[in-house]
């Protein structure tokens, strides 16, 4: 008969199998070979063999396949009848979700915050509506002279800095970005603008920063112009998007 091990109150603590140990970094080797392979597709790869998703991801075949069949069982990847692999309809039913959790407010403010801060000068996100423009987010500035204008205020589309930027993309040949403007929409106002693209590669808006024309010497403009295209580069990969096109213009 097995004699009963008496309690000591200390936690027992279970040893992590060795498939699943961690990293020193604390990343988890499974986790980290499973997004390997999700990674190895790139555009325009409708199916992939098994032997090139394992080659891209670094990774044996046969630790490959048996990762590809976990992923399967959750809808990450397809199996295809004729071989090979698919990604899964499970990442569209995430992307989805997380387009619908973004709440645009939590992520454009922080981003308007910091440019004012380090410009000096007022900042805003504009939306496009059809063939005008809306404000839909501003700082101002705190400098006792600066340009005026109000959340919700509309704008001619394709002018002006913002205006410009709405449909930069669109325009052949496509401008420098960010965009500049000097007294184009109103005489005394300067202004810089870039578009931010959203996971669906659309424009979602324009970020810049507006001033009195006064102020727009050369160093303002060396010191802005990085700022918002910083600002549009970073916003558009929070709102998932490929920020190549913006980078690619500037």
């Amino acid at each position: 008969m097995r004699k009963p091990t008496r309690s000591t109150g200390a936690t027992a603590v279970r040893s992590t199998p060795r498939g699943d140990a961690a990293e020193p970094d604390g990343n988890v080797r499974a986790v980290d070979r499973a997004l390997a392979l999700l990674l190895a597709f790139e555009d325009g790869d409708a199916a992939l063999p098994l032997a090139e998703i394992a080659r891209r991801a670094g990774l044996h075949m046969t630790t490959a396949l048996r990762l590809l069949g976990t992923l399967e069982s959750h809808g990450f990847v397809q199996r295809l009848a004729g071989g090979g692999y698919a990604l899964g309809p499970q990442l569209l039913v995430l992307g989805e979700r997380f387009r619908r959790g973004l709440r645009l407010e939590d992520q454009v403010m922080p981003a308007l915050d910091r440019l004012r801060s380090e410009s000096r000068e007022s900042a805003a996100f504009f939306v496009r509506e059809g063939t005008a423009r809306r404000c839909l987010f501003r700082l101002d500035s705190p400098q006792p002279v600066r340009t005026i204008a109000r959340v919700g205020e509309v704008a001619p589309l394709g002018i002006g800095a913002h205006g410009r930027a709405l449909v930069a993309l669109e325009t052949e040949p496509r401008p420098r970005l960010p965009i500049v403007s000097r007294g184009e929409r109103l005489p005394e106002v300067a202004a810089i603008a870039a578009p931010v693209l959203d996971a669906r590669g659309r424009v979602a808006g324009s970020i810049g920063i507006t001033m009195p024309l006064y102020r727009f010497d050369p160093a303002a403009e060396a010191l802005c112009l990085p700022l918002v295209l910083r600002e549009a580069v970073a916003l558009t990969r929070t709102l998932g998007g490929d920020p190549a096109p913006i980078a690619a213009q500037a």
